[in-house]
């Protein structure tokens, strides 16, 4: 999930810049993208240094610096660097000057972004513009609601309800300062193991390959527990965190279901909606709940069976199967919406070649004088020639170089099979949300006769030994 943090920069703005450009972790300077500024850390501190000295504040405060880090396997760094720029966009609204690097070094990906204090438009401070009056007002709070915002537009996970977060130990603290939560590795690499593994007995055999320490003890009511390794060597007294902790999709019942359906149920989707008719004969369960007056319960199940042709009974099997579906296309949906924007920016820059390229070769026909002269009137298309054609062969470095119409008809086709793979999407959504609510509301209802049938026990037996 999506962790933010910002704080000032008083001293070296060069050397922060410097670090978050270095080559080792953003890809040899490949997920570096700049607004006002170069790309040069050098440069870009002498730039922010060039509109400072207009500016209007008394402050010791020369930048700002935030981070956003992501869940590990959640995002690629590409679109990690596309996020980034939506949330300077939306943040910063063109008026302050920003470098932003994706490193990519870590287990998980994170966006760092340094920003001039001070704003290109008026010359006040970024402090005396955002961080006045009310606590609830100011940018580190707008700051996390903006970057949910953008996480969620690209369906990225975020943090629910932060201010209700508990406090941490010191090593969970240092793994949500790293962007990521202990119980969120922990749950990421049980899933892992799940997804390669052929059933229970072999998922606990391979959970040390995925560095997790489990107990497994069939014997004893709270008979699954797990740990990271690393978190044992940070912390030798460190305890194992119950499966029922993680949430009841980590529970052995659930981890052997989930087993059940990767080996099998979910090996085929159907890709085309199939409406049917079926008459269905009343179900027991149904019969039941209405015998005990509880409407409410009797209708849900019903309307499950009507509408999806699910037997109550099948229903917590059938909501894993539609929210693995549902996780499954977020994938893809994130993997086309990468695709796309790669086509694009490459249609933008082969626009860009075609349209300077004749500058370049009108100059090849030129020399001594006229050629000086052509050069300096015409520097800027020359410059774009360049820079494209660099770009270009980094991409296509065989010389064959597709047209922009290819190109085009390459980004409509993804539209389309994105249009309509979000439709898809948006089915499975709507049936995992009524599965997974139509179970908690049946197992509530299960839970309270049991309840009632064990007072009657007791009554019975009570009654008895008087």
């Amino acid at each position: 999930m999506a962790a933010t943090k910002i704080f000032p920069i008083s001293v070296t703005v060069h050397k922060a810049l410097a670090y978050i450009a270095a080559a080792d972790k953003t890809d040899n300077g490949r997920l570096i993208s700049t607004f006002m500024c170069s790309r040069s850390p050098d440069k870009a501190a002498n730039d922010f240094a060039d509109v400072t000295a207009t500016g209007t504040g008394r402050t010791s405060v020369l930048a700002q610096h935030f981070i956003i880090s992501f869940q590990p396997g959640e995002i690629t760094p590409e679109k990690a660097l596309e996020v980034g720029k939506e949330l300077c966009e939306k943040l910063l609204k063109d008026q302050y000057q920003y470098f932003l690097a994706v490193h990519n070094d870590r287990e998980h990906i994170h966006v760092h972004c340094i920003f001039n204090n001070t704003n290109m438009i008026n010359g006040l401070t970024f402090q005396t513009l955002n961080n006045q009056g009310k606590v609830s007002d100011h940018m580190w709070k707008k700051l996390r609601v903006l970057s949910d915002e953008v996480c969620r537009e690209h369906r990225l996970s975020v943090i629910d309800h932060p201010e209700n977060s508990k406090g941490k130990s010191h090593w969970e603290w240092d793994m949500n300062r790293q962007g990521v939560s202990w119980k969120a590795r922990l749950k990421f690499a049980i899933d892992k193991v799940v997804k390669e593994s052929e059933d229970f007995d072999d998922f606990l055999q391979k959970c040390a390959d995925f560095g997790v320490l489990v107990e497994y003890n069939p014997d004893h009511k709270i008979d699954l527990k797990f740990m990271l390794a690393e978190q044992k060597e940070c912390n030798p007294r460190a305890k194992m965190t119950r499966a029922r902790t993680l949430g009841w999709y980590y529970e052995t019942k659930q981890i052997k279901s989930r087993i059940a359906q990767y080996r099998g149920g979910m090996e085929y989707v159907p890709r085309i909606k199939v409406r049917q008719t079926v008459t269905l004969q009343e179900n027991r369960f149904v019969r039941d709940a209405i015998d005990r007056g509880n409407m409410k319960v009797a209708s849900i199940a019903k309307n499950i069976i009507t509408q999806y042709g699910i037997a109550p009974e099948k229903l917590r099997g059938e909501a894993l199967v539609a929210c693995a579906h549902r996780a499954s296309l977020t994938g893809e949906l994130n993997t086309l919406q990468t695709q796309i924007e790669d086509y694009k920016a490459q249609l933008k820059v082969i626009r860009q070649y075609r349209r300077t390229k004749s500058v370049h070769d009108e100059l090849k026909n030129l020399s001594g004088r006229q050629a000086q002269e052509y050069r300096k009137e015409h520097s800027s298309e020359l410059n774009s020639y360049g820079e494209s054609r660099r770009q270009i062969l980094e991409w296509y470095p065989d010389g064959h170089i597709p047209t922009a119409e290819l190109l085009e008809q390459k980004i409509n086709a993804l539209m389309r099979e994105r249009s309509q793979k979000n439709d898809e999407y948006k089915a499975v959504k709507q049936k995992a949300e009524d599965l997974s609510k139509a179970q908690r509301t049946i197992e509530e209802f299960l839970r309270n006769e049991r309840n009632v049938q064990e007072q009657k026990r007791k009554r019975n037996k009570s009654g008895d030994l008087e």
